[in-house]
């Protein structure tokens, strides 16, 4: 089929009223039960429920845990820990997308992702790379990596959509408006859900032409990336308007982000307006991944697994009471 047969429809402007899954919805309304969840790409693991990926940020200066695991030894340490506890992926990236964030070289990234994702995916551990360069995404598949996760939705590299259309690996397409150093000044929407599902529809119309298979596409509405919180919390409360740039008969795949974001500390905010320390939110990453596995998310991004492994069984035990109800 031409890529054009595959092109999204256009999304209507207006964000929804927002709320708990099944909230302030007419009786009997699908929504109800949580939307359905769009079927993962071939060739990752399929679960039943929302997944979960842990992240390894193989960098000095990621914004919760730079250093942490800075070095092939303790990345591959890590991300061995990470598929114990439950991780369905373990994402590998080795450049900071933090605000403010400057960018490293490719040889660089090249050096602190490669061996981490050759040793994981020896041990039989399904990985993604988390890169803005084709370059670099080249390598990662050749030595393992099973998708690939572009924080820039193929703007950073106009090669990349052509590279993962050759290599056939899942391609993630977040929503994005620039580099680190100046996506917070891009943050200023009218209507939030409306532009950022625009925006993506425009994306995926675009790798699709370059040769990206829909099957293999995955949305990421990219939660704290050019948005303040409240842009964060309305996209939270509308992934199935995310799902369905798919349009009718097939809603896509959506990645949830929100692990230890700025939204959430400030939220949890000591009463002197400090925000909460960036590991101090992992309970409430807990909770917004319970919330979106319910609400119909594919995969939910996190640095600490056993709580969200937790979380999305109960959301799926949900999900499914949910519809044995209607």
């Amino acid at each position: 089929m031409s890529p054009s047969a595959h092109r999204v429809t256009s999304v209507t402007s207006g964000t929804p009223a927002g709320g708990l899954p099944g909230a302030a919805r007419p009786a009997g309304a699908a929504r109800a039960a949580g939307p359905g969840r769009g079927a993962g790409p071939p060739g990752l693991p399929a679960a039943g429920r929302c997944l979960v990926m842990g992240v390894v940020n193989v960098t000095p200066d990621s914004f919760s845990d730079g250093g942490a695991w800075f070095g092939a030894e303790a990345a591959i340490a890590r991300g061995r820990q990470l598929a114990a506890q439950g991780a369905d992926i373990v994402d590998v990236g080795g450049e900071s997308t933090r605000p403010g964030a400057q960018r490293i070289t490719a040889e660089e990234e090249l050096r602190r992702v490669i061996p981490v994702i050759t040793g994981l995916a020896g041990e039989d551990v399904p990985v993604s790379v988390d890169t803005m360069r084709a370059e670099v995404a080249a390598v990662a598949v050749d030595a393992g990596a099973g998708l690939v996760n572009d924080v820039s939705g193929g703007l950073a590299d106009p090669d990349m959509p052509r590279l993962v259309a050759q290599a056939g690996v899942p391609y993630v397409v977040m929503h994005w408006r620039g580099h680190s150093h100046q996506m917070q000044e891009r943050a200023v929407y009218a209507d939030v859900v409306g532009e950022v599902c625009e925006e993506l529809r425009r994306r995926i119309d675009a790798v699709i032409a370059e040769g990206v298979d829909p099957s293999m596409i995955v949305v990421d509405p990219g939660l704290g990336f050019a948005k303040q919180p409240e842009h964060n919390w309305a996209l939270l409360v509308n992934l199935d308007r995310l799902a369905g740039l798919g349009g009718p008969g097939h809603a896509f795949p959506v990645l949830v982000g929100a692990s230890r974001k700025r939204f959430l500390g400030r939220l949890l905010a000591a009463p002197d307006g400090t925000p909460r320390p960036f590991a101090g939110c992992d309970d409430a990453t807990v909770a917004v991944t319970a919330l979106a596995a319910a609400a119909g998310a594919w995969c939910a991004r996190v640095h600490e697994v056993p709580g969200n492994a937790d979380a999305v069984r109960v959301a799926e035990a949900w999900r499914s009471a949910a519809l044995e109800a209607r």
